[in-house]
């Protein structure tokens, strides 16, 4: 049976959420924007309030949220700024290849000790200079040697990558099988030969550091790999089940505040005697991008919701990703329209919002790749 209703905790974190998004995040969006300084102190309070690190367990002294929990808190924040929520959420992508894959010893010390006691923050190192879209062309290597791995080989477009406390790295145990040889490590910051390079100046976000990571004959534990040798293309899939319908929801967020933001300012400003809202040509206009996010937060919400049944989500993850990504470009270049002239001026939030939207359709894989994936399921 359908139900359309959060219950009482979807509720309470919606609010908690949405509350700290309009009071805290909102007000300094514009000045993290521009000044290209990190959020350290919007990070603090969101570790305080229980916004930061959501989906590690309860045992380990996480809030314990499941997919659908993540989801409307990442909705909420990126409606207050989604580079400051990439920001915060980062460390729930970097963990989940531990709740998945790690051991007892490996998810106390680095979900417990290291993230919810210390507070110290986590990046996820999947991308490489020649392999985006293409996870399993990665040429990072891991070789076992004298009792440890030595990795060798560079990250690049990591979030968070300049001020992480420690890496889950994917590398190639045995670089001759292509995806079968991947596996994933934890890697910790201040390992001799590991260094990050300085942030990337983006179109977007510029809240969130994006940099690149590089590893020279840098040795690492056994117990240090996640999972078994081989096993790291899987656990890269099984995180991309979880995260694309996070940042699908982040790209609902972007989208809402765009709606929000025409509503308002289409009531306000007025032409020919009357606001613009009376004009037929901005009604349906707004209208489209009402319909368009609420489907988008619905593909969304179907897609978190099974992968938290424990059910197969990846064309209903691809649909989600996809359609929000396309419909947070689509809607953010229409506030601009709806502003005008006033929609191309930094001064107004819509010029921002729409150079934030534009990632959407490229990471955590492009509007290109979840149409592969959706043909793929299809046709399989």
């Amino acid at each position: 049976m359908l139900d359309f209703q959060f219950n009482d905790e979807q509720r309470m974190v919606r609010d908690l959420a949405h509350q700290f998004a309009e009071k805290e995040i909102k007000p300094v969006a514009e000045h993290y924007d521009t000044s290209g300084e990190y959020p350290w102190p919007l990070i603090r309070q969101g570790l305080q309030l229980g916004l930061m690190n959501v989906n590690i367990p309860e045992q380990y002294g996480g809030p314990g949220l499941d997919v659908l929990g993540e989801c409307i808190v990442n909705e909420e924040l990126a409606w207050g700024c989604s580079g400051i929520q990439t920001a915060m959420m980062l460390n729930s992508l970097a963990s989940w290849p531990i709740i998945l894959a790690g051991n007892e010893a490996q998810k106390s010390k680095y979900l417990g000790d290291w993230l919810m006691d210390n507070g110290k923050m986590a990046a996820y190192g999947l991308t490489e200079p020649g392999a985006g879209s293409d996870v399993a062309g990665i040429k990072t290597t891991a070789i076992r040697k004298n009792g440890a791995y030595v990795l060798n080989g560079s990250k690049t477009w990591i979030t968070n990558a300049p001020i992480a406390d420690c890496f889950v790295i994917f590398a190639k145990t045995d670089p001759s099988a292509r995806h079968r040889g991947m596996s994933a490590f934890v890697v910790e910051k201040d390992w001799p030969g590991v260094s990050t390079g300085k942030p990337i100046h983006k179109l977007g976000q510029h809240a969130a550091w994006t940099g690149e990571v590089f590893l020279q004959d840098v040795e690492v534990p056994v117990e240090n790999r996640l999972g078994e040798e081989g096993q790291g293309f899987m656990i890269a899939m099984k995180v991309f089940d979880r995260s694309r319908p996070t940042v699908s929801a982040a790209a609902v967020g972007v989208a809402q505040r765009a709606l929000d933001e025409s509503v308002r300012y289409a009531n306000e400003r007025h032409a020919f005697g009357k606001p613009i809202s009376a004009n037929q040509g901005i009604s349906f206009m707004v209208a489209d991008m009402a319909m368009n996010v609420e489907a988008a937060r619905l593909l969304v919400y179907k897609s978190a919701w099974l992968v938290d049944r424990g059910e197969n989500n990846v064309k209903a993850a691809a649909f989600a990703k996809a359609f929000a990504a396309d419909v947070a470009m689509k809607t953010t270049t229409d506030a601009v329209q709806v502003f005008g002239g006033y929609g191309y001026s930094a001064e107004y939030p819509v010029e921002k919002l729409m150079r934030d939207a534009k990632i959407y359709q490229i990471y955590e894989g492009t509007s290109q790749i979840q149409r592969v994936i959706i043909g793929r399921e299809l046709f399989r």
